[in-house]
């Protein structure tokens, strides 16, 4: 098979492909030898000025609409059912703190956590168990999953918003939470004071009645909290 017909076939998998596709897997259905760095490379090129895009999800890649026209498809209509406040902030948590206990989640928002608020994002698949943090009782920790990092449109954890672009947007204020410094704290880390400050703006953050503003639940989601 020739480089054209590699493009062409490259393009195809990404096109038919409902999330992602892994390099390794595009490296197992391209033909032996297939040089798969230089196909997507040309494959962005192309599409690099078209209504859709070739993007990167960690190590997997996919079609997207252009930045630019998302204002142009989006469909206003009613939604019946929305993440509740619990289930964003404890969404937001996860993000920020990941691997990160039930118990610490609850430290940091100050109340009890319900078990719809993780059911909710766990039909989502924006979140996943972790493994077991080693402290007694050996409690499960929570991170989020690829799903996340491409329904919110993130290459990867590096690329959340960070403390200067969240004051620029206006959702950070200078209100701290001992909660997150106690969490730290209790994991035996050796912090400096602008880690902490850090964390105390994140936290801040997580209070901010905007934070998310706009995301929906899909409608089979179930909430409770």
């Amino acid at each position: 098979m020739d480089r054209f017909q590699q493009l062409r076939l490259l393009e195809a998998i990404l096109f038919a492909a409902e999330a992602p596709v892994p390099e390794a897997a595009l490296v197992e259905r391209l033909p032996e030898g297939a040089d798969l760095a230089s196909l997507i490379e040309e494959l962005e090129g192309m599409y690099a000025s078209r209504g859709v895009t070739v993007v990167q999800v960690k190590a997997a890649w996919c079609f997207r609409t252009a930045p630019d026209l998302s204002a142009h498809m989006t469909l206003e209509r009613e939604v019946p059912r929305k993440l509740s406040r619990a289930a964003i902030e404890t969404l937001a948590i996860i993000a920020y703190h990941q691997p990160v206990t039930r118990a610490e989640i609850e430290e940091i928002r100050g109340v009890a956590l319900s078990k719809g608020s993780l059911d909710a994002l766990l039909e989502a698949e924006w979140i996943r168990p972790r493994g077991r943090r080693r402290a007694p009782g050996k409690p499960v920790t929570w991170g989020t999953t690829d799903r996340f990092l491409a329904e919110f449109g993130l290459e990867d954890l590096a690329s959340l918003p960070g403390a200067d672009e969240l004051k620029a947007a206006g959702l950070l204020d200078s209100r701290p939470n001992l909660g997150a410094i106690s969490m730290h704290s209790s994991e035996g880390e050796d912090e400096s004071e602008d880690d902490l400050d850090e964390a105390d703006e994140r936290e801040a953050f997580l209070e901010n009645d905007d934070v998310f503003e706009g995301v929906e639940e899909d409608d089979q989601i179930a909430l409770e909290d």
